[in-house]
């Protein structure tokens, strides 16, 4: 009895060791940029990781999802060039593509596809991380197209065209802001007459409820903090901070901000009872709510100190907030004074700072991984006292191109001790275990 008892140990142990994690989602299992597997690698081996599979895909910024043995991509394809960043809107038709391949070896198991015509800037491909959630596959599109799927075979529950449906149109960076799941419903920003944000029943695609207008629909993804017994859904309008009820859309509180362009792409971060945002160029605003969240203060507005993202959605640790700002600067800086505590050019090439460069974080136990737009892969530690590189390999080419240079500007995602990393051309995996 003692020998099978070990034995049984032994056995749920090793199972628990060698348990792989999903990054369903935008930022992962619960949206924090947090990835908590175990065994993974400290170093990289001599001549860089290795790539276990590469499979092909065409254009987009949207970050894989990986779940339940899958990898979720999306992309599109267009007779037409549009690998060039541009701030005009031109029209390119193409085709959208949902694509499912088998995390194992990369091999596509399905895809569906759609026509749409682009009328963006930067029209090189989807925005938005594909959603996993007990067997079905959410999709946004560039152009509004909400999609659930069925994850095993692709086949479709629903497809809505925000657009038509609401008589709106898109942003001038497209739909960009990643849809939230809140128990039954699928909330998104949507654009139109009361409509800035929907929420649909996520089983039959139907509206629950609409509520607030604003003159565009920005890029910033619906959040929700808990405050006491209450729940506020934080949106970063283009012309306000607002709070209202998941539930039904009720507002409780607006407080209105702009940034340059209407450019507020980051998701809110709450540190205790304040809720900090940001936008191009140099905008931030710091809110204090009240214990049940239904009501907020200003305290600061526009600190130089503080960060602005662009691309890189920032992440908060114990009181201080890491990110990359739109000047160029992975920095840190603390809550709720807003002090600088240091800034460095370190994860793009350690010299001079570029506009909008682009690393994404991730943390793993007590060390970063950053993806930055070289195509490189970083280990590193980030703290209070700044950022110390261990050690970093080129893994993907820069397919597309942003203020004069070459750039992959996509969010990898990290599951089964493995990395998942697609530019304009390909999708690959990385093999992370230690």
């Amino acid at each position: 009895m003692k020998r099978f008892v070990l034995w049984l140990f032994a056995v749920v142990s090793f199972c628990q060791l060698t348990r792989g994690d999903d990054w369903p989602q935008w930022m992962g299992p619960q949206r924090d940029n947090v990835w908590r597997e175990t065994g993974i690698l400290e170093k990289f081996p001599a001549g860089g990781p290795k790539v276990l599979w590469r499979s092909p895909v065409t254009g987009g910024y949207a970050g894989p999802a990986v779940a339940d043995g899958k990898v979720f991509v999306t992309d599109y394809t267009t007779a037409d060039n549009v690998k060039v960043a541009n701030f005009e809107r031109k029209e390119f038709s193409g085709v959208e593509s949902v694509r499912c391949l088998n995390a194992a070896d990369g091999k596509e198991m399905w895809r569906y596809e759609y026509p749409v015509l682009y009328t963006i800037s930067y029209p090189a491909g989807p925005r938005c991380t594909p959603i996993f959630e007990d067997g079905k596959l959410y999709t946004l599109g560039a152009e509004g197209d909400l999609v659930c799927l069925d994850a095993n075979s692709g086949k479709v529950i629903w497809h809505r065209s925000l657009i038509k449906d609401y008589s709106t149109k898109a942003a001038l960076w497209g739909y960009a802001a990643h849809p939230l799941i809140d128990g039954d419903q699928i909330i998104s920003l949507v654009g139109g007459k009361g409509s800035h944000v929907v929420a649909f029943n996520k089983s039959t695609g139907e509206e629950t409820w609409k509520a607030q207008t604003a003159p565009e629909q920005g890029y910033s993804p619906p959040t929700i903090f808990q405050f006491g017994d209450r729940r506020i859904l934080v949106l970063l309008k283009p012309n306000a901070v607002t709070g209202i009820d998941p539930s039904n859309g009720t507002e409780y509180w607006s407080v209105p901000y702009t940034a340059t362009s209407g450019s507020i792409i980051m998701s809110p971060i709450r540190y205790e009872n304040y809720i900090y945002v940001a936008g191009y160029s140099g905008k931030s605003l710091l809110l204090k709510a009240s214990n049940e969240g239904t009501k907020v203060e200003e305290v600061w507005k526009n600190k130089r100190e503080a960060i602005s993202p662009v691309n890189v959605q920032p992440m908060l640790q114990g009181s201080v907030v890491y990110g990359m700002g739109g000047k160029g600067h992975l920095a840190g800086f603390s809550l709720p004074d807003g002090k600088r505590l240091w800034q460095s050019t370190g994860p793009i090439d350690g010299k001079r700072p570029l506009g909008s460069a682009t690393a994404f974080l991730v943390k793993n136990k007590d060390r970063f991984f950053l993806f930055n737009e070289l195509g490189d892969l970083i280990i590193a530690r980030i703290d209070q006292n700044g950022y110390q590189e261990i050690d970093r390999s080129k893994v993907i080419q820069q397919s597309n191109t942003a203020f004069g240079r070459k750039v992959v500007w996509s969010a990898p995602a990290f599951a089964n001790r493995r990395a998942y990393i697609r530019n304009d051309d390909e999708c690959i995996c990385i093999d992370m275990a230690k």
